[in-house]
């Protein structure tokens, strides 16, 4: 029998004209509306085999074959998937033809209804967008990506610690996050390359060190000059763990972001602040020294200058000779 129920939804099962075993939900309970679905999947399959017409492909299609590109390319792909399992119950068994700014519109309600920011649903909208477009530019699976809405997100001021802030915060924590979070404001790296760094990725006698393309964001190699607080920290660790710069008994740290670090925070009377915004601390005061921002981006390591712009505002020496066109004015 082609038409079988999993539950409460109708499934079909047949064989497809060119011999393929198509098996597929009706994402239905009512039983006419599943025999019209098997209809027009049955009629399609034919136009194809027979006729010779482009085959409509499905979400999860897409899906698969992204996931599949993109694995060891895209350094958020756990979160991607993540993102794939939330929207299994919109998308699934849906061609991408029959995804349009409607449904994204319910999509996006929904996200919104559970409560999480409007980063975190354009987050989601971003990845659906980007696998459209693939079908459509690269794969030609779609004659038109539907255009998706990004919602306008609010603008967060940075969040960075003054010198003081870092010395309330450094007397509470334990030595090894203690040296980790020097280590951190010296270097600018992100907690992961800060806690899985090998002896092998550094060079003391050159002072630098480097992250390898499969451990950045942006997928690309990052050159780490080593200034003198920098190397302070790695000499401190000599010794310490034969393969990883930062151990604590004997053992490599995997997190630096822990209930010792939170606590310490409490202590050193520190709110809203994450190990992350120790980066953008970093980032803080190299604009304020007069750090050129196109350097910023490199010492960072990230992939365009649009994220780098966040710290611009820190720093108006470059424009201090404009203001001064205006001087005559209060003469």
């Amino acid at each position: 029998m082609s038409l079988f129920k999993r539950g409460k939804t109708w499934w079909v099962r047949f064989t497809a004209p060119n011999g393929q075993l198509i098996r597929r939900s009706t994402q239905t309970a009512n039983k006419r509306q599943a025999q019209e679905f098997e209809a027009r999947l049955k009629s399609e399959l034919w136009r194809v085999a027979k006729l010779g017409d482009s085959p409509r492909r499905t979400w999860e299609a897409a899906v698969e074959r992204w996931l599949l590109e993109k694995d060891g390319e895209k350094a958020t792909l756990k979160q991607d998937i993540r993102h794939f399992q939330w929207l299994h119950r919109f998308l699934f068994g849906l061609y991408l033809d029959e995804i349009n700014r409607e449904l994204i519109d319910q999509i996006t309600q929904a996200r919104l209804a559970d409560g999480v920011s409007k980063a975190t649903v354009n987050r989601l909208l971003e990845i659906i967008r980007a696998v459209l477009r693939c079908a459509e530019r690269d794969w030609e699976w779609l004659d038109r990506a539907p255009h998706i809405r990004m919602l306008k997100e609010p603008k967060k001021r940075v969040r960075w610690l003054t010198l003081e802030e870092v010395q309330r915060l450094l007397n509470e924590l334990p030595e090894h996050l203690a040296e980790m979070m020097r280590f951190t404001l010296a270097t600018g790296l992100r907690e992961t390359n800060v806690t899985l760094l090998q002896w092998s990725q550094v060079d003391l006698d050159r002072r630098c060190a480097w992250i390898h393309p499969d451990q950045a964001k942006a997928r690309k190699a990052i050159p780490v000059p080593l200034n003198e607080d920098a190397m302070a920290v790695l000499r401190r660790q000599l010794g310490r763990h034969r393969e990883f710069v930062f151990s604590y008994f004997g053992k490599p740290v995997r997190r630096a972001n822990n209930h010792a670090w939170r606590n310490a925070l409490k202590r050193a009377g520190i709110h809203n602040f994450r190990w992350h915004d120790l980066r953008h601390t970093w980032a803080s005061w190299h604009v304020q020294q007069g750090t050129p921002t196109h350097v910023l981006q490199e010492l960072g390591g990230w992939a365009g200058p649009e994220m780098v712009q966040r710290y611009a505002h820190l720093s108006a020496e470059h424009l201090a000779l404009y203001a001064d066109n205006l001087r005559s004015l209060s003469d």
